[in-house]
């Protein structure tokens, strides 16, 4: 019979020497005897070191069975492509990275079935953030603490998270307010999107007013990033439709600047972006200015509102610390609050959770439910996963068909 693994990991972990290692040969303790054996990784960094290899050759690398490069595919998409190209490799175990992370429920509930019939004859070591991803067929835990890993006999003994207390202190207002009247922000009235001959979104009715808390759900594949990308004015199937974006029809003369500085937005991969030497103090007030990196002195009002802001995070006594040397927990505490900094009109949080571990999950749901409490900023949240103690005020629901998707409020 096959031990299969879960590695259990928090934001402090050192998950990329940890899995370095044992593809190098490396692995130590209980996992040694993967020395001698040939493996290979199901994760986001294999699947974006694939679309780096697509861009420098002008070339498909897994995806030659379909129109699609990688790049043009949703996450989910790009996380199936990846299987479907490694379940054919002759290797003797997969390191599966947080495997369900942005896949929609249906999608873990099939990757789940495919992973325990491939458990029969491969050996699967699990790195896993929330303890309700793991696979059923598991029954060998270690935990990653920092560069150590620890094991341990029963689930139960795992660590546990810590408690959540709420935050103390309300949310700081914003230096400048944005002068806006109207309660309708965005509206789309029977908006549909085509590429070619495929429909991706058909006849959409959605109206975000201000103040509201709206979840986005949707499978992979669904639209989603599309409405994102027409909600921040990038996408240019909005022209000629019934799109209105912060009181202005779409192509009446506003400029996408015109749109983005009435938005926050926020998604795990804006963290590449910041790979400078930026303190998080700094990097906090670059939101009120949307640039990446702060260039100019900061006034003393904006050093009062990154102080009152780090202090509801508990962070305040890190504000010189570089961005880059938090855990990823911190990282998206901070990316959200210089998102929200401003006080924008509409707030998007695009996988705010995905990768997190409990705890830091927990932190930011928190954070982001006070942030819809206390202020007049519209929020949209994305994510696959049902988070516990999540609580928009409206749901809205790609449902997929071959006509392209329809929006449904539940």
């Amino acid at each position: 019979m096959i031990k299969h693994w879960a590695i259990f990991i928090d934001n402090n972990s050192n998950k990329t020497k940890f899995i370095d290692d044992i593809l190098d040969g490396k692995a130590t303790e209980k996992l040694s005897f993967l020395n001698q054996l040939k493996g290979a990784l199901f994760s986001k960094h294999a699947v974006r070191k694939l679309m780096d290899y697509e861009d420098r050759h002008g070339t498909k690398t897994i995806t030659e069975e379909t129109t699609q490069s990688l790049k043009s595919m949703s996450s989910g998409e790009q996380k199936k492509a990846l299987l479907n190209y490694l379940l054919k490799q002759n290797v003797d175990y997969f390191i599966l990275d947080n495997p369900f992370d942005n896949l929609d429920t249906s999608s873990q509930k099939k990757l789940s079935e495919t992973l325990h019939q491939k458990s029969e004859h491969t050996l699967l070591i699990q790195i896993i953030s929330r303890k309700s991803d793991l696979l059923p067929f598991i029954t060998n835990y270690g935990y990653l603490k920092e560069e150590r890993l620890q094991f341990y006999n029963q689930l139960n003994d795992l660590p546990t998270t810590n408690s959540i207390e709420e935050y103390l202190h309300k949310i700081p207002e914003a230096i400048h307010t944005v002068q806006y009247s109207a309660e309708s922000l965005i509206h789309f009235n029977g908006v549909t999107v085509k590429y070619e001959d495929k429909t991706i979104l058909r006849n959409i009715e959605w109206e975000i007013k201000k103040g509201e808390f709206w979840q986005l759900i949707g499978n992979n594949g669904s639209g989603k990033t599309t409405i994102l990308s027409m909600l921040t004015g990038e996408n240019p199937k909005g022209y000629g439709q019934e799109l209105f974006l912060f009181g202005k029809k779409k192509g009446s003369g506003e400029s996408i600047w015109d749109i983005k500085k009435n938005i926050g937005y926020f998604t795990p991969s804006m963290t590449d972006k910041f790979g400078g030497y930026h303190s998080i103090e700094h990097m906090l007030i670059s939101g009120i200015n949307d640039s990446i990196g702060l260039y100019t002195r900061p006034s003393e009002a904006q050093l009062r509102l990154a102080k009152d802001w780090l202090k509801l995070l508990n962070l305040w006594n890190k504000k010189d610390t570089l961005f880059n040397e938090l855990s990823m927990g911190q990282q998206r505490l901070i990316m959200t609050t210089r998102a929200m900094i401003k006080h924008p009109l509409l707030l998007i949080l695009d996988e705010p959770t995905a990768g997190l571990d409990d705890t830091s999950a927990q932190l930011l749901v928190s954070l982001v439910n006070k942030i819809a409490r206390e202020s007049d900023t519209a929020t949209i949240f994305v994510s696959h996963r049902i988070e516990p103690g999540l609580n928009p005020d409206k749901i809205y629901q790609l449902e997929m068909s071959t006509s392209g998707s329809k929006g449904r409020i539940l």
